[in-house]
């Protein structure tokens, strides 16, 4: 189920939960740049939608970075929110994203165990071998999903939620994300974007209980459709 509306794209909805396929570039949550975030948007969207008066309750719960796509979902309601937070800290959310990467790595399959340490200033993560005055152990699991011409999709499941952590535990073995800059990319992508898109998620509806599998397609780009 996907609709657009307000330019968003909504891969769920029911009275609790609202799932959306973020645009790379859209900010999650408001910071100190002012720009109006997904979760106005999302607001504004319900109040609309449901011709609802006064304040809207849009819990978020959990972000992308800026330059990344794919799905974010938000709670409609306090309680709902509550318990995906649980859920979050629980790890029972799956979460599975695509990357494409500038070289392929040298193992089709792999875990990638770091600590990593976040330099606020720079707004960049950094790896460490061994555990490090407060660093955080990284935990990710790739596999190489499809080679391209000039780049390797690579599907991974995270174990952990740390800052930047895909992005810097793939450029540590040598595998940088097409665009990222800031990790290494030898060139940015046009819009600005990183080409690294949350694919699917897999839940259970903190109310109803029933499973929910989501997945969110890919930007409209010709490597991205190439991946299909």
């Amino acid at each position: 189920m996907q609709s657009t509306k307000n330019n968003l794209s909504v891969l769920f909805e029911d009275n609790h939960i609202i799932v959306v396929n973020k645009k790379a570039g859209d900010l999650v949550q408001g910071d100190k740049t002012g720009d109006k975030p997904l979760s106005d948007v999302v607001k504004e969207y319900v109040k609309e939608k449901y011709n609802k008066p006064g304040n809207v309750f849009i819990g978020t719960v959990h972000r992308l970075d800026r330059p990344t796509s794919g799905i974010v979902i938000f709670a409609r309601t306090s309680k709902a929110l509550e318990r995906l937070n649980k859920m979050l800290r629980d790890k029972t959310i799956a979460k599975t994203y695509w990357a494409l990467v500038q070289n392929k790595p040298l193992k089709a399959t792999d875990t990638l165990t770091n600590f990593l340490k976040k330099d606020t200033k720079k707004n960049k993560s950094f790896v460490y071998k061994k555990e490090i005055e407060s660093s955080k152990k990284a935990i990710l699991h790739y596999k190489v999903a499809k080679k391209l011409d000039n780049y390797t999709l690579l599907e991974i499941n995270l174990e952990t939620g740390r800052h930047h952590q895909i992005r810097t535990q793939l450029a540590n073995i040598g595998c940088v994300i097409k665009g990222d800059l800031k990790y290494g990319a030898k060139r940015s992508n046009k819009d600005g974007s990183i080409s690294l898109h949350a694919r699917k998620i897999q839940f259970m509806h903190p109310v109803s209980k029933a499973e929910i599998n989501i997945i969110a397609p890919t930007p409209k780009d010709p490597i991205w459709d190439a991946c299909h």
